[in-house]
């Protein structure tokens, strides 16, 4: 096989246009590396009162000032009034489409991070503070949707892949824990 001279012009010149493209190809990938945006769950629940109730270890909240008791968690959500300790931050969040959300439990105690059409009710109704159960935390932890949403104490769940629009999140546990999710 005879390879001529423009043959081998030719064929070098494919292979440096090809090499180029693969260089700016990279760097096109390294200027937009994937986004990312943090949100964390926070409580104060009182270890010795909610493991009193709910088991040993089961709150194992180390941050300093965190001393809501079991029992006035509930009577501040049953008043209408419930707990701020417990929240999401941010409140709002706003994102670019392809953003992942990392939600971490910085807490003592487990929390979900469900999306639901409208905020409402979770699936302790004592926590509901007289709101009825979102559709979308019924059945607690035996609905897979919602099992698949619970965030241990210390961990972090991933959430990529939002679509464009407004998100609506809340903790089926502690229904007051809110946050909108507005992706671009």
């Amino acid at each position: 096989m005879k390879i001529t001279v423009e043959k081998f012009v030719l064929l070098a010149g494919c292979l440096m246009l090809a090499d180029v493209t693969h260089a700016l190809a990279q760097e096109k990938e390294n200027e937009n590396p994937p986004s990312v945006a943090q949100i964390v769950a926070l409580d104060e629940c009182d270890p010795a009162t909610f493991n009193a109730v709910l088991g040993p270890d089961f709150c194992k909240n180390v941050a300093l000032g965190a001393a809501t008791k079991f029992a006035d968690l509930f009577k501040k959500a049953a008043a209408g009034a419930p707990d701020p300790g417990w929240d999401f931050e941010p409140d709002t969040v706003h994102l670019k489409k392809g953003t992942t959300l990392i939600v971490v439990d910085q807490g003592g105690e487990p929390h979900t991070f469900t999306e639901v059409a409208h905020y409402g009710g979770g699936f302790i109704p004592d926590l509901n503070g007289g709101e009825a159960t979102v559709p979308e935390c019924a059945g607690g932890f035996s609905n897979v949707a919602v099992a698949k949403t619970r965030i241990l104490q210390g961990s972090q769940l991933l959430v990529p892949g939002l679509s464009k629009g407004e998100h609506l999140i809340e903790c089926c546990i502690h229904p007051w824990m809110r946050v909108k999710v507005e992706v671009k």
